[in-house]
């Protein structure tokens, strides 16, 4: 099942442009208010080459919050466990090569997670680097729980700058460096879920789209 969360093509690399429209409203999980999607112009483009942070960070950042189109989406990290995890995405965070980016892919059966971090919004974009994995849980059931975040790859020591959110318990192999815990937004994560897959299955891109604005690190 592993090759669920590698990258791979997704299944419209091209998203059309929406303007001019009102915020869709779509219905929320059980006791959370409505989400709101906005319009947004975000598409695949080419990803920027980033350099490669050469030492860790003195201070680990204890949140990432994503700005997207649907509402910010907190994540609070698993500090000291994952600090070259942690180090290269806050790297990429400042550079703003997640600005404008789609969340290019869901899945809904079998695994359950959105990934997102890939700026051709094709499955295939990344940095220009990889590093090795840090923190990887036990090879047991729902060894990714709900709320989960972690890095999406193509094989040992190719992180990049991939990664995805889990909103339903997920068994997967221990492969993918756990970095952190939704703890705001997990509402937004499972509102796009519940909308399901563009065209039907069970694997592609979203039907509502979700876009990250910007990235943002504390």
């Amino acid at each position: 099942m592993g090759v669920i969360v590698k990258k791979i093509v997704a299944a419209s690399s091209v998203l059309a442009l929406i303007f001019g429209l009102a915020p869709l409203v779509l219905a929320a999980p059980a006791n959370a208010a409505p989400v709101k999607c906005r319009p947004t112009t975000a598409i695949g483009h080419e990803p920027s080459i980033i350099s490669k942070a050469t030492k860790i960070l003195k201070v680990i950042p204890k949140t990432f919050t994503l700005a997207t189109n649907c509402g910010n989406i907190v994540i609070t990290t698993v500090g000291k466990k994952a600090p070259q995890t942690l180090t290269q995405l806050a790297t990429l965070a400042k550079s703003g090569y997640f600005n404008a980016t789609l969340c290019h892919r869901l899945t809904t059966q079998g695994i359950f997670v959105l990934q997102c971090g890939d700026p051709s919004a094709s499955g295939m974009g990344g940095p220009g680097f990889n590093y090795e994995d840090e923190n990887l849980p036990p090879e047991v059931a729902n060894n990714y729980p709900v709320g989960t975040v972690a890095m999406a790859n193509s094989g040992p020591g190719t992180n990049g700058s991939q990664f995805f959110l889990v909103f339903a318990n997920t068994s997967l192999p221990s492969g993918y460096t756990i970095w952190g815990k939704i703890t705001k937004g997990l509402d937004i994560v499972k509102t796009i879920a519940k909308a399901g897959v563009k065209g039907g299955g069970a694997d592609g891109s979203p039907a509502q789209i979700i876009a990250i604005t910007k990235v943002r690190t504390r």
